[in-house]
């Protein structure tokens, strides 16, 4: 039907041609007139008029008369969109735009029904859509994967008794009166090391909304990043553990039943009805019921949640004189204590020994934990790396493209501006594809991967409506993300050495400002451990958007020598300076500072008093760090203040850095490979200490001796 259309169009399109000349074609349609009336002065022979906007930029108010009988389709669309198909002289488009949402209808029903039969992989291996799908691709392999894997998640449920056997009840029986009923069905998956997983899951939006809230929280990356290092920096063993079917071990609140498919026919409980007993995966509530349940036991150990994250568990070890810490994401456990392999066996050993009962899966040192490889370098030092995530990625890649990625040096050309594109729009299937891109790259830099976070940024203002160009870039990224696939997060702990800054403090106790201190929270715990160091580098990029005026601010953050968090995001002001732009960044930055300062005391881990934060634009530091200074630029009077009232407390220092040495320049600007990987060798791609950086000339590939005495990497002040 679409092709037909297309093939009207462009017959349309050709009548229009005369004598070889081609008359000017109307694009759209934009406004209004009406109703007219004979003695109205616009009135040109109809009660309405038409704003058309040609194809040579121009526009006329054309009488509706003519322009509806040309361009009906385009009529029936903008009176739909604007409510006139009840209005005299509208109403002959009513039938149009009726066939014409009936047609986008069947167009959208087609698509997924598309999608719902396409295959669809992971770690290349095909995964089944349903319980007969699943029998047939066993057949076609050759073995019972799928069908072994489907019998052990059923015997794992019957283990758990998750359900109560009714037999062959009718739908009108008493005994089911305030019980709802559901579709239950499985779903299956390939675990990062090939496993087959077969998982029942219960359709739980077929279900009324609880009155009362069922949200269920999970530990933020930054969180787990933060105990990582703590783990490092005080000694304690990293674990990982796998509540294996988690939400079975909680009781679920919910009135529900279903009837049992062909997955239960060998089990002779085919048409039976299971009244649900335990919270079963895809339940409004399951993940409530299983988080509370788990918050019990931790809380019988000894642990409680941190005020900063309050999926950051916490004990204190009185014998070592440390805190302990757990890390819940769900059913997915990290662990940093000084032995965690017999807080695990408690966890598996039963009721009757002590312990809780729980079936742990793939608990050991931490290899692999939220689609994020950890692995440990010769020289000890612990670094994270989506190498199986970006290898999933660009599987899915050459699957969508039928293509391998083409390798680039950058994420995207210096002095880009996807914003300017004015290639055709994308087609409805090339624009999951472009959001499925997206989606992949911004949880990529989620994982560590911040230096496309700027190329990301950039192109993901466009995922309702993207173009071609905009497609070739993601494109680009993901073949430079392939290119570059070995960067990681590696977590030095050791305090950078600012002895070399200039140690000259101010005097405030005059200023607006007074003789200020940073307030610590009331409920704080002890500190223990050892001390830690906030280091930010902040950048901002002056018209980043130049649709918008909008600048882009972005921050790298250090704990010790380790990357622990990043901001990219444009500004949602306009500034009509870098002056101002620069300011609004360092405004973001002592909110970042002043938030992870708290998250880090209601952590219990020791910070130094002072945060130092590098930025490139000297008048910025100048303004904000001598008191005397006076604000000539009102409208930037609150991050003005905000920011020179924390360097008054002396929370924060800041001090100028040079624009080639900030590494914040890579999340702002889209560098070339001379640049970025002068700034970004050191954080990303050195075997050796994150906390150096070579001189001029020095920065080349196995020019430079890892235990070589070099500057302090963030003492690179030109």
């Amino acid at each position: 039907i679409r092709d037909y259309h297309d093939l009207l169009e462009k017959l349309y399109e050709q009548s229009f041609k005369q004598d070889e000349q081609d008359f000017f074609r109307l694009v759209s349609i934009t406004a209004h007139q009406g109703p007219l009336t004979p003695k109205d002065p616009n009135y040109v022979g109809s009660a309405w008029n038409t704003l058309v906007n040609w194809e040579d930029g121009s526009s006329t108010y054309e009488p509706l008369t003519v322009i509806g009988k040309d361009m009906p389709n385009m009529c029936a669309q903008y009176a739909l969109d604007h409510n006139l198909l009840d209005k005299p002289g509208w109403k002959q488009f009513k039938r149009r735009a009726k066939n014409m949402k009936t047609l986008d209808r069947k167009v959208k029903q087609h698509i997924k029904q598309h999608k719902r039969h396409a295959p669809v992989f992971m770690y290349g291996v095909e995964i089944p859509r349903d319980w007969e799908s699943a029998r047939r691709l066993d057949r076609n392999n050759g073995n019972t994967k799928w069908a072994d894997s489907e019998q052990l998640e059923l015997k794992q449920l019957f283990d758990y008794e998750f359900a109560k056997d009714r037999g062959k009840l009718e739908a009108s029986d008493p005994t089911l009166e305030g019980y709802t009923k559901i579709r239950c069905r499985m779903i299956y998956a390939v675990k990062h090391d090939g496993r087959h997983k077969a998982r029942f899951v219960a359709g739980g939006h077929l279900t009324k909304e609880p009155e009362e809230s069922v949200y269920s929280s999970v530990v933020s990356l930054r969180s787990l990043r933060i105990i990582i290092l703590t783990a490092e920096l005080n000694g304690l063993e990293l674990y990982q553990a796998d509540v294996g079917s988690a939400y079975l071990e909680a009781l679920t609140g919910e009135l529900i039943y279903f009837k049992a498919g062909k997955e239960f026919a060998h089990l002779g409980m085919e048409d039976h009805i299971l009244v649900l007993y335990k919270a079963l995966y895809g339940l409004r509530s399951s993940g409530q019921c299983w988080h509370s349940h788990f918050s019990k036991t931790l809380r019988s150990e000894g642990f409680n949640p941190s005020w900063a994250d309050p999926d950051v568990w916490m004990r204190m070890n009185t014998k070592e004189n440390l805190w302990e810490y757990i890390c819940v994401y769900v059913d997915d456990l990290a662990l940093a204590m000084k032995d965690p392999k017999t807080f695990i066996d408690k966890l598996k050993a039963l009721p009757k020994d002590g312990g809780y009962g729980y079936q742990i899966k793939g608990d050991g040192p931490l290899t692999f934990h939220l689609r994020c490889d950890y692995i440990r370098g010769k020289d000890g030092t612990l670094r994270a790396e989506p190498k199986k995530y970006i290898a999933k990625m660009i599987e899915a890649y050459e699957r969508i493209f039928k293509e391998k990625p083409k390798f680039y040096n950058s994420p995207l050309e210096k002095g880009d501006h996807p914003e300017l594109d004015e290639s055709p729009l994308l087609e409805p299937a090339q624009v999951t594809e472009y959001m499925s891109l997206m989606g992949q790259l911004q949880w990529l830099i989620s994982l560590g991967r911040f230096d496309v976070s700027s190329a990301v940024s950039g192109l993901s203002t466009f995922r309702s409506k993207p173009r071609e160009g905009h497609l070739a870039r993601a494109k680009c990224v993901v073949g430079y993300v392939a290119k570059f696939k070995d960067a990681a997060l590696r977590f030095w702990v050791g305090i950078p050495d600012y002895s070399q800054l200039p140690q000259k403090v101010e005097d405030w106790e005059k200023s607006v400002y007074g003789n200020e201190h940073e307030e610590f929270p009331h409920n704080m715990p002890k500190p223990l451990g050892k001390l830690v160091c906030i280091t930010e580098y902040v950048d901002a990029n002056l018209y980043f958007d130049l649709v918008t005026g909008r600048a882009c601010t972005g921050i790298l953050i250090f704990l010790n020598q380790t990357p622990i968090d990043w901001y990219c995001k444009k500004q949602s002001t306009v500034a009509c300076a870098t002056f101002g732009s620069e300011f609004v960044a360092a405004k973001t930055a002592t909110e970042k500072a002043y938030d992870l300062r708290y998250t880090l005391r209601m952590m219990g881990i020791p910070v130094d008093y002072t945060s130092y934060v590098f930025g490139d634009n000297a008048a910025v530091i100048t303004q904000s760090t001598i008191p005397h200074s006076q604000l000539g630029k009102r409208h930037n009077a609150l991050a003005y203040h905000f920011t020179r009232e924390a360097i008054a407390t002396g929370m924060i220092r800041m001090f100028h850095v040079a624009g080639i040495d900030n590494p914040a320049d890579c999340m702002t600007k889209f560098l070339g490979y001379q640049e970025w990987i002068r700034i970004l060798r050191p954080v990303l791609f050195w075997q050796g200490d994150t906390a150096t950086i070579p001189t001029k000339g020095e920065w080349q590939p196995g020019a430079l001796d890892s235990s070589k005495a070099m500057r302090c990497y963030s003492l690179v002040v030109r």
